[in-house]
Formats: C-alpha cells, sequence, structure tokens
C-alpha cells in the first residue's frame, strides 16, 4: 500500500493528459447522439426497401451492432495497450472511432448504392464499437498512472464529465444545422453536415494525442522489461486475476452501467413513450438535469480519494434499488397527471383465454404476434397504457376500460387489418372517454411541475455521478501495470455496453410482457441489487494500492 500524498495543484502537463484522454469520450457521445436523434433519417436513407416500422427495428439493430462488439474491441486493444503501449493504442483507438463516424457522412444511401449501404453503415458501426472497446480503457489508465498518488479518483472522474459535453455539443451542432438550412435541406441532405464536422473533432484529438509521452508506470514497467507477453491468457486464464475480472463485472460495472442508462437515457424514453411529453420538452429537461447534475462527476471523483470508491459506488446502487420506483412514479405525478388520474379511476385490464397469451419478450422488435390477447397487450404498450392481465379458460380476449369492453381480434383472421383499424379506433376512444391523454399537457419552462421534473431528473442524474464519477480509477486499480488495459476494459464493455447498452430494450420489453408501465424498472432494479451485494460483500477497497505495482 502506497502513503496518501498531500493535494497540489494540477500542472499544464496533467491537464493535457486529462484533455486529449476525455477526448474519446465526446466522440463517443457525440457519436451516439448523433446516430439517436436522426435515426428515423438514417432509417429513411439506408433502409428505404422496408416498410417504416421494420426500417426503424434496422436502424435499432445497427446502433445496437456497436455495442454488442465493444467486448471484444476490449479485449483486441486492452492486449495491444499492454503489449506496445497506452499511447499508440488509445491513438488507434481515436483515429478508427473518429473516422467511422466522420465517414457516414459521405455514404452513398440505399436509392443510388443499394445494398452496399445498409451494408457500409453497419460496417462502420461496428467498427465504431471495436474501437471504443479500447478507447475507455486507454484514457482511464493513461489518466491514472499520470495521476499523482491519493488525487486519482479526482483526475479520472473529468474523464466522466465529457459524456455530458458531448451530448451536448452533438445537441449544437444539431440545432444549428437544422436552423441554418432548413428542416426540407436537413432531411434531404443536410443531416450529414454534423458527421461531417466532427472531422474537426478527430483531427484536433490525433494532433493533441501526437504530442503526448507514454506513462510513466508503462514506462518504467517497459524499461524494466516486466511487460506481459501473453496479457489475455494472464488476463483471463489464471484465477487469481480471472476472479477479479468476474468482481469487477458482477460487483461493479453491471450496477454501474444500467444505474447510469436507467437514469440518464430510459428517463428519456420514459417521458417520451408512456408518459406522452412531447419530444423538445424532455431534451429540455434531460439536458438542464445533466448540467446541474455533471459537477458531481469531480465531487464523487475527489471525495472517493478521501473515503474509498467502494462506498460511493455501492451507495449509488443502494439508492437507485430504494427510490426507483418512487421517483419514477413521481415523474408521472409531474410530467403528466392526467395519465396518473386515469390510471387510479379506469383501470385498463386484459382479460383473456390463458393459451392465448405467450410471453412478449421482443427485444430486436422483429417477433410478430397473432393471438388476439398478444395483440391487446402489445398495442396497450406501445400506446403507453398502464393494463393488469386476468386470466379466464374459455373466454375471447376483450379490453376493459372503466366499464367499457373492446372485443380484440385474430391476427391471423381474413379480415384482420380491418379488425385491427376497428379495434384500435374502440380502444383509443375508450381511452379519452375515461381521462386517458393522448398526448401530455405542455410543461411551462419555470412552471412548478417543470421545477420539480428538473429536480426528480438531476436526482437520478447524482446516482448517475456516485456510480460512475470514481469506477476509472477504481478499475485502474484493481489490476497490476502489466494486464491492467486488457483486464480492465473487458468488465466494463460487457457492464456498459452489454448490461447498460440493451437496458432500453429488456425494460420495453418487460413492460410489454407485464403491462406496468413500471415493471421495467425492475431490471435496473435487479441488476443494481446484484452489484450493491457482490460489490459489498467481495471487492475489495482500491484507494490506497500502489498502481506501480506489477503483480
Amino acid at each position: 500500500m502506497a502513503t496518501a500524498v498531500a493535494p497540489r495543484p494540477m500542472s499544464e502537463g496533467e491537464k493535457m493528459v486529462i484533455f486529449a484522454s476525455s477526448l474519446g469520450t465526446i466522440f463517443e457521445w457525440y457519436d451516439f447522439y448523433l446516430f439517436g436523434v436522426m435515426s428515423a433519417i438514417i432509417a429513411a436513407n439506408f433502409f428505404s426497401a422496408l416498410d417504416e416500422s421494420t426500417r426503424n427495428i434496422f436502424v435499432l439493430l445497427a446502433f445496437a451492432a456497436g455495442f454488442a462488439v465493444r467486448p471484444f474491441g476490449a479485449l483486441v486493444f486492452g492486449r495491444l495497450g499492454d503489449m506496445i503501449g497506452r499511447k499508440y493504442t488509445f491513438l488507434i483507438t481515436i483515429l478508427i472511432m473518429g473516422l467511422s463516424t466522420f465517414l457516414v457522412a459521405f455514404l452513398p444511401t440505399y436509392k443510388t448504392a443499394g445494398i452496399i449501404a445498409p451494408i457500409a453503415l453497419i460496417a462502420l458501426r461496428m467498427f465504431q464499437g471495436l474501437a471504443l472497446g479500447g478507447e475507455y480503457g486507454g484514457a482511464a489508465t493513461y489518466v491514472a498512472e499520470h495521476a499523482p498518488q491519493g488525487r486519482r479518483g479526482f483526475y479520472t472522474s473529468w474523464i466522466q464529465t465529457t459524456a455530458t459535453v458531448g451530448l451536448m455539443l452533438a445537441l449544437m451542432v444539431i440545432l444549428g444545422t437544422r436552423t441554418y438550412f432548413g428542416e426540407k435541406d436537413f432531411t434531404d441532405w443536410a443531416w450529414r453536415v454534423p458527421y461531417a464536422m466532427s472531422g474537426i473533432l478527430l483531427a484536433v484529438s490525433v494532433w493533441i494525442r501526437l504530442k503526448l509521452n507514454e506513462s510513466p508506470a508503462f514506462a518504467k514497467m517497459k524499461a524494466e522489461g516486466k511487460t506481459s507477453k501473453a496479457p489475455l491468457s494472464e488476463s483471463f486464464g489464471q484465477w487469481k486475476n480471472a476472479k477479479i475480472v468476474i468482481l469487477a463485472l458482477l460487483g461493479l460495472t453491471a450496477g454501474q452501467a444500467t444505474v447510469w442508462y436507467g437514469g440518464q437515457f430510459y428517463t428519456l424514453f420514459f417521458l417520451q413513450t408512456f408518459l406522452r411529453v412531447d419530444g423538445p420538452t424532455v431534451n429540455v429537461l434531460i439536458a438542464v438535469s445533466l448540467i446541474l447534475g455533471t459537477p458531481f462527476f469531480i465531487f464523487f471523483g475527489s471525495w472517493s480519494d478521501r473515503i474509498g470508491r467502494k462506498p460511493i459506488i455501492m451507495a449509488g446502487c443502494l439508492l437507485a434499488v430504494l427510490t426507483y420506483f418512487p421517483l419514477f412514479n413521481a415523474l408521472t405525478t409531474y410530467a403528466n397527471p392526467k395519465l396518473q388520474q386515469a390510471i387510479q379511476k379506469s383501470p385498463v385490464t386484459v382479460v383473456s383465454e390463458p393459451s392465448h397469451c405467450n410471453l412478449i419478450l421482443n427485444l430486436t422488435g422483429t417477433a410478430k404476434f397473432t393471438t388476439p390477447c398478444d395483440l391487446a397487450r402489445t398495442y396497450l404498450s406501445n400506446s403507453g397504457v398502464n393494463y393488469d392481465s386476468v386470466m379466464q379458460a374459455g373466454t375471447v380476449a376483450t379490453v376493459k376500460v372503466g366499464d367499457k369492453s373492446i372485443a380484440a381480434y385474430d391476427g391471423l383472421a381474413a379480415n384482420a387489418k380491418e379488425e385491427k383499424a376497428r379495434f384500435e379506433k374502440e380502444v383509443r376512444k375508450a381511452l379519452d372517454e375515461a381521462g386517458y391523454p393522448a398526448k401530455a399537457d405542455p410543461i411551462p419552462v419555470g412552471s412548478s411541475n417543470w421545477l420539480m421534473l428538473v429536480l426528480i431528473l438531476t436526482i437520478l442524474v447524482i446516482y448517475v455521478t456516485m456510480v460512475y464519477g470514481p469506477i476509472a480509477a477504481m478499475l485502474v486499480e484493481l489490476f497490476p501495470t502489466r494486464i491492467r488495459y486488457t483486464s480492465m476494459s473487458l468488465p466494463y464493455h460487457i457492464g456498459n455496453g452489454w448490461f447498460g447498452g440493451f437496458l432500453p430494450a429488456i425494460s420495453f420489453s418487460i413492460v410489454a410482457a407485464q403491462g406496468n408501465i413500471y415493471s421495467g424498472l425492475w431490471y435496473p432494479v435487479a441488476i443494481a441489487a446484484m452489484t450493491f451485494v457482490v460489490g459489498t460483500l467481495f471487492v475489495k477497497e482500491t484507494k490506497d494500492v500502489d498502481i506501480y505495482a506489477n503483480d
């Protein structure tokens, strides 16, 4: 164990290290937000041969492809980082990440290139995901290995803040482009401009990283001839290290990721899909809460240097477990009070023959439902309607709204199209009469409801800062220098790429299966609870370890 030293001001060189390392995170979230906001435009340009609903499915799959390959990128670039060095590896990753975003601006559309267009788009998404798999581990390792003892939490927490910078930068570029060119030109061709402008960020990133030196810890290890010849087998083939990788995943990053994606991204989905709040209002609310909450990354990162990483991360997971349900209920109270009143006064129930009600898990959006029960529940879920299911043998599926009953339809019937239109019209009419709003009332900026929503969303973001602010320092400190890049990258990207990245799809599928709009919260709550238990019992505190040690 090393002795903590008194804090000193950050040197210019250390500021440059943090800035250069953070550029990759800015790139990640800039690209993330571009693709998310412009998904409908991308669907129309690259999947135009398909019907609208199928287009959206394939856009989501293209987006998910980047998350799916992250752990493989962690293995590839983690190995390189432990063998040839931190600096050159994450110079390569920023190049691949940046080019994968930049080149989208120049891709041909389906109309001009046919099937080549979507293939090229998905290929770039996968390259971006692969590079990202090596980027974060490199940035966190590089900064931590430059930080003075006793200040690693503070130094590495700056990397986390740049996620907000990337989101805000993307938002400003999109709004500026839309305003300058107009909505028609933006939809036709100017959507390429934000991607093309990423070239400026790429050039600056590469220029700055070329000026950096290798990290002191790796340089010392290389000079002593102690670099690993087989980091993958050392990390995952030897139980003493492999068990730490498993604990890092289950006891740290899985819960961190679900709290992060639950508090920062599922809230956006929940407000728009289930509470029917308009997109611009939701974007403003999320943006304000991010601005207010972002300084807490630094606060909790710095605090972890004093009291430890583990107590803060575990507290963030526990708070999420205990308060997610009441906080999301409060979102309903202030975002759409009419909906909450309607749920209480006129509950919706689906009554059906049990054999007609299957498990509605539709993670990819490609499943087709045909039984009356499944079709009724799918329609209600897609409409953001809270409902209960009652199984009665021998009954035809019926949707009950208050005292009104609407018969469902058979998706395999000859007149299924006409019956579908009839069913949806009657259900919507019954919902309207029962007080279920088709959309939330406007929420004026500065109103009491708006302020309460900002407060709730900011609390959820603060949970994010608790679990994410200290995580980079803790992962770096868990592993010896010779295999640090490889060992920390894999659990981080399985946690964030899979447990976190697929949270919206998994949670929505749970809602569709259960009917309750809050039931999707069981996924992040369960994973956060698991991490709290595993982390509390089995993960050691790391704040005072000597990261120059190599075993």
